[in-house]
């Protein structure tokens, strides 16, 4: 160690250009990135011994576009989690949502966080919504080894855009495990409880919904979801367990008050009981 080290003087490599975290720890601190960790050659996760998360969707709507998730987690045909928060923010204008292995999940949501602060701080303005993709893409794919081992993380990447066109700022993205990125127009979702989310949200989504109808078209989606995929979970109301519904707008991001998804699910499960299978496409 040298003096100036010894001192608490940064080293050389601090001051080298370059604007993403991430490569700057893999560069100097490899084993920091549980991303870039395989498993031993041969060997497979046990699904049943590693929490996964299940459903998570997105939609846009009047204001920017809104972004929503259950609260279940399983291992196996085990509930391993009830209130598992599958929906973050990554910075003013952006937030995250994620299906799959928890525990990498989040330390995917959490270095997101520092990439897209780190890369404002460096250069003075945040990335455009096109960059910020792209870079959470090269994220997932550095998850690959894992992903083709049962680890898999699949994020659903939601952001408002304010140079776009009026109607246009709330964007969706959607990546699978090889970090391919493909934009999503009106609506999608992610996990296993998805092929039933997209299909209640293609019979109740419409362009231009309030804030309100999006977020019971959401909570309707989860809830078919849940009626069908046993590994997504419906509104709790023993518990007071709902899913989070977050929006994001010209003015940030907002993660709607509990009470308000509480009386919205209430509101829902309320419907259910005069119409079992949800409300019907308009005709």
């Amino acid at each position: 160690m040298t003096r100036h080290e010894s001192a608490g003087r940064l080293g050389a490599e601090f001051f080298a250009p370059g604007s993403s975290f991430t490569e700057f720890v893999r560069a100097h601190r490899p084993e920091l990135l549980s991303l870039d960790r395989a498993l031993p050659e041969g060997v497979q996760a046990a699904p049943d011994q590693v929490p996964h998360g299940t459903t998570v969707l997105a939609l846009t709507y009047s204001d920017g576009v809104l972004i929503a998730g259950d609260r279940r987690a399983t291992m196996g045909h085990l509930i391993a989690q009830r209130d598992l928060e599958k929906v973050h923010p990554t910075d003013d204008h952006t937030a995250v949502a994620f299906a799959g292995t928890v525990g990498l999940a989040i330390d995917l949501v959490k270095l997101y966080q520092v990439e897209l602060t780190h890369f404002e701080k460096m250069e003075g303005i945040p990335m455009s919504l096109n960059a910020k993709a792209t870079r959470l893409a090269t994220m997932v794919r550095q998850n690959l080894g894992q992903a083709m081992q049962g680890l898999a993380v699949v994020p659903l990447l939601a952001g408002y855009e304010q140079s776009a066109p009026e109607g246009e700022r709330g964007r969706i993205f959607s990546f699978d495990v090889t970090g391919g990125p493909y934009e999503k127009r009106d609506f999608y979702a992610e996990g296993s409880g998805s092929p039933f989310a997209r299909g209640a949200l293609k019979k109740l989504y419409r362009p231009g919904m309030s804030r309100r109808d999006a977020a019971l078209a959401a909570l309707q989606a989860l809830y078919d979801a849940a009626d069908d995929d046993s590994a997504t979970g419906g509104p709790d109301l023993s518990r007071r367990i709902f899913p989070i519904v977050a929006v994001i707008t010209e003015d940030g991001f907002e993660r709607l008050p509990a009470q308000e998804t509480e009386a919205l699910s209430r509101e829902m499960v309320e419907q259910r009981w005069q119409q079992p299978n949800g409300p019907v496409a308009p005709l």
